[in-house]
């Protein structure tokens, strides 16, 4: 099983699309609100270089920053 994890805040539509479409495709996933969590907002900066959410982290080596449906499909092995 892939181990994905998402940095996201409340009020990012980007956000609750990537964690809808993990849902409809049945893929479990770590959800870290750095909105609230500045550890976590600590982590994603150093991971990602930036502060643009989401970022989501697949296998803790694939990142991708903003939802980009076709690359997480790739990274994931889903078809759409």
């Amino acid at each position: 099983m892939r181990k994905v994890e998402i940095y996201s805040t409340e009020s990012c539509h980007f956000c609750h699309m990537t964690k809808e479409f993990f849902a409809a495709h049945n893929v479990p996933f770590t959800d870290y609100n750095v909105g609230t969590d500045t550890a976590k907002r600590q982590e994603m900066v150093e991971k990602s270089g930036q502060m643009g959410v989401p970022v989501i982290v697949i296998d803790g080596k694939d990142i991708v920053v903003g939802f980009d449906r076709g690359t997480l499909a790739k990274l994931l092995d889903i078809s759409i």
